[in-house]
């Protein structure tokens, strides 16, 4: 597109009921890889709740229209208006069927959105708006109808014929070809339409329901991958099962599908009934696939099924509204990976993610609210402030109603819902009604951008033995909200004495028996708390298990962090008291480094770490977290005019200071924690191999040839990925002399399985070594390398500019133009993966002002080209604004 004229700006407080809506939708599809021909048939009436008399807006585009009829009548190009984005009937019956026959090219649709092909199979993705690149028809979510889809094809390319619903006829047609019909019994919006055509191989299994209906399970992929889907099958009916329990939820149809694509702009899709998957969320077997892929797979296929109810039974009425499937779905598929395995290293995970990556959102120029007020382009808010953050509200609703409540407003949700497109406000409205409760302040979190500051201080009385927690919050201004209003924060609080027991929290005045742990309401700017019969000694243990998306501003010394890293009872506090003494030590050796100073290694954090290695007690995996340094784009958040290259060789030095000062007992813990025999994938078996690499990761730092050698025979005889990955990039991220040749002996043994091959490409892409850069502009020209493939330029790219910071932001700038170059050749082909690799140009304030000057500098050189997508065009021009 020309962004000489500037793309519309969609807002939530313009949003109009649809002029018309949809009773039934027939579909047939003739397939074919360059001409598939797509018959639409609606029966459509007014809607009694819309303005009457406006046109009938059908949404298109890339659509060559072949013919269309009104109530049987064809109409000629004088009863329709059509433009690039749509069809028009200016005055169309109350009621009518519409006939519509389109065709398309999906071999050319390298946006992947709409009807495409990969690996020669036919796939779709709808959402959020490639339903209008199939058919002219109202791309709305708040247009609901019953689909039926007959499906027709070459039956030797395509046996396998696939759409939403049940299937309800089959049959052989002339020339070779055949037809399926599906029907999908439950009222949808078309972003949940799914086709899938092709040569599939099929993986079976049952699910019995809680109320004994027996239901078919299905999972396609590319022949030979068929021992590869044994995982995704167990996770899918540990998920069922687990809704069930969990949330009173059962599956409503009789088949269920998964299929695995390898070209997918997603994760997954939770179409009704047919999830499309990225074929990375699906295919493992432990010679392929890491402890992180097993762990992400059963996370995704949880997250797609618990949409069946929390996003298809019950929409969304509009996109603004896009959190009210995805935090909630995603809080769901975060319960549920709790469950299945170590919750507090799961909760240690997701806080992880929101504070390096979503926290940097909310204080870049895209910061925006769970509910966003406006967009341009409706692809560029499928961001971590959607999903994680809005998981995190959810999660503060938990928190506020207990376990039980929040099941009882689930419950009313679910049953008050069912089959509508709702709001976030209908989410809050029944979780409030079911207990009672007034939640209005509570929405303050969905229309307020940024991340809030909570301080606490605190105040001993001896005289009194009282303890007063004088708390206050603010939020920095973000574009468009210069203002902010105080917001409900919920505060878990424990006081712990000297043995780091809880103790009886009463405030003062208070009678009877006291909780150990309280949820402190922060509702105002600034509240205190005064707890009574409180020794000098106690400290404090706030937001405990990370109970609101808040950054915490306390007054601990060092000696109560290292004493709150050894004895808090919430394993998540334990952890963070860590990452706070560490984050303190960082912050202090990146100064002195810019001054020229040699930093020393503080002995609170050594002794802290120390200690924490000590420990047999503790779950390994736990461990392994409690030893990670933040990671150093979180610690860039913290430093005004950051030089990643600085930054760098403080979080580096500060590594190999404390491997070199405990390097026995990291030998000693790597080697109790070595697994021989059949790999297990169990919640202990990962936590330990999660343990002996990382402390793998540390001793490769030393230059120990005695450590290189167990290194290279980890990777020469692992019989899993995990351990083959976490070897190879300690030999490669450290330079060693062996990396080479380990990385093309990786290569010849793996390069016919995509999925490892990524793995390859990565691993190069996140090397500190100085020579990364020029190894990444190599790596795009090689063979195997597919600008096409989302995942390989997430892989390679994508995994350079956002996950190795030092690398990207080198002084020169030459990474700069390098990303800025691909980025406007990928938006010819695919913007919406073009926008979302945009985002570390986007957060040039952060960082010096040589570097400042340089993004903001290729940033504009997109923008004058004046040939940049409407999904660049939004992330640049919100950028440089």
């Amino acid at each position: 597109m020309n962004t000489e004229a500037t793309p519309q700006t969609i807002y939530l407080k313009d949003y109009t009921p649809p002029a018309y809506l949809v009773d039934s939708l027939s579909l047939r599809f003739d397939l074919d890889e360059v001409a598939t021909v797509v018959h639409a048939r609606m029966r459509m009436h007014a809607n009694p709740d819309a303005v009457a008399g406006q046109p009938l807006r059908l949404d298109g585009q890339e659509l060559a229209l072949l013919a269309i009829r009104l109530n049987g009548r064809e109409l000629d190009t004088c009863d329709y208006r059509i433009d690039a984005e749509s069809l028009m009937l200016d005055s169309p019956p109350v009621e009518f069927e519409l006939e519509i026959v389109t065709r398309i090219n999906p071999s050319a649709n390298t946006a992947l959105e709409g009807l495409y092909t990969s690996s020669g199979n036919f796939c779709t993705q709808c959402e959020a708006e490639g339903f209008r690149k199939i058919t002219y028809y109202p791309d709305r979510s708040d247009v609901m109808s019953v689909f039926t889809t007959t499906i027709v094809a070459d039956k030797t390319k395509c046996p396998v014929l696939l759409s939403n619903g049940n299937p309800i006829e089959r049959g052989e047609l002339d020339g070779g070809r055949h037809f399926v019909t599906w029907q999908d019994p439950f009222p949808k919006p078309c972003y949940l339409f799914a086709l899938v055509a092709g040569d599939l191989a099929c993986v079976t299994d049952r699910f019995t329901t809680s109320s004994g209906r027996d239901v078919l399970l299905q999972i396609y992929v590319q022949h030979g991958n068929e021992d590869k889907t044994g995982h995704a099958m167990t996770s899918l009916k540990k998920a069922m099962a687990w809704d069930e329990q969990a949330y009173g939820r059962e599956y409503d149809l009789d088949i269920y599908m998964i299929v695995a694509v390898d070209d997918f702009n997603m994760g997954a899709m939770e179409n009704k009934g047919l999830n499309i998957f990225n074929s990375r969320y699906v295919l493992a077997r432990p010679e392929t696939a890491t402890d992180a892929d097993f762990y992400g797979i059963e996370s995704v296929i949880g997250h797609e099924y618990f949409h069946n109810w929390s996003g298809n039974r019950v929409t969304c009425r509009d996109w603004f509204q896009l959190s009210l499937k995805e935090g909630f779905t995603v809080f769901r598929d975060q319960q549920f990976s709790a469950d299945m395995n170590s919750a507090a290293v799961k909760r240690i995970d997701d806080v992880t993610m929101l504070r390096t990556h979503q926290f940097a959102e909310d204080a870049g120029p895209m910061a925006h609210p769970v509910r966003p007020d406006s967009y341009v382009e409706i692809n560029n808010f499928y961001t971590l402030t959607v999903y994680e953050k809005g998981a995190e509200l959810i999660h503060m609703l938990h928190t506020l109603l207990g376990g039980e409540g929040f099941r009882k407003g689930s419950d009313l949700y679910f049953e008050r819902h069912d089959g509508q497109a709702v709001t976030c406000d209908d989410f809050i409205r029944a979780m409030a009604d079911a207990n009672d409760r007034d939640l209005s302040s509570f929405m303050g979190w969905y229309s307020q951008a940024g991340t809030p500051v909570v301080t606490v201080r605190r105040e001993y009385d001896a005289a009194n033995r009282t303890l007063t927690l004088h708390t206050s919050q603010h939020c920095p201004p973000t574009p468009g909200q210069e203002k902010k209003s105080p917001q409900l924060i919920p505060i878990a609080t424990a006081v712990l004495d000297s043995d780091g027991q809880a103790l009886p929290l009463r405030l003062e005045g208070e009678s009877g028996e006291a909780p150990m742990e309280r949820v402190l309401l922060l509702e105002q700017a600034a509240q205190s708390w005064c707890f009574s019969d409180i020794p000098e000694t106690a400290v404090p243990s706030l937001l405990r298990n990370f109970s609101a998306p808040v950054k915490l501003d306390t007054d601990y010394s060092d000696n109560e962090l290292a004493f709150l890293m050894g004895h808090d009872s919430d394993p998540f506090n334990r952890w963070n008291a860590g990452q706070e003494l560490a984050l303190k030590v960082l912050l202090e050796r990146y100064g002195a480094l810019q001054q020229g100073e040699k930093p020393g290694l503080p002995t609170g954090l050594a002794g802290a770490f120390a200690d924490t290695l000590a420990d047999t007690a503790l779950d390994p995996a736990l461990v392994a977290e409690a030893i990670t340094l933040p990671q150093e784009s979180y610690v860039a958040e913290f430093i005004e005019g950051c030089d990643p290259e600085v930054l760098h060789v403080a979080h580096r030095g500060l590594q190999h200071e404390l491997a070199a000062a405990y390097r026995k007992a990291l030998l000693e813990i790597m080697v109790r924690n070595h697994q021989s025999g059949e790999y297990r994938l169990d919640a202990e078996a990962m936590a330990r191999r999660r343990l002996k690499n990382r402390c793998l990761h540390y001793l490769m730092l030393l230059d120990d040839e005695s450590i290189a050698a167990q290194c290279r025979e980890q990777y020469e005889g692992a019989s899993n990925m995990t351990d083959a990955m976490a070897a190879l990039a300690a030999l490669v991220h450290n330079g060693h002399e062996s990396a080479q040749a380990a990385l093309d002996d990786f290569y010849s043994r793996w390069k016919g399985d995509a999925l490892v091959l990524d793995k390859w490409f990565s691993l190069q892409a996140l090397s500190p070594q100085p020579d990364t850069f020029e190894r990444v502009q190599s790596l795009a020209q090689h063979p195997d390398f597919n600008i096409r493939n989302p995942n390989r330029v997430r892989s390679l790219i994508g995994a350079f500019a956002m996950r190795n910071p030092a690398g990207f932001h080198r002084g020169d700038g030459e990474a700069y133009r390098f990303h800025t170059d691909f980025v406007m050749q990928l938006d010819k082909l695919n913007p919406q993966v073009a926008a979302r690799l945009l985002t570390p140009l986007t957060q040039w304030r952060r960082y010096d002002a040589l570097r400042q000057e340089i993004m903001r500098g290729q940033l504009h050189r997109i923008l004058d080209s004046g040939a940049c997508s409407r999904d660049v065009y939004e992330i640049v021009s919100k950028s440089l604004a």
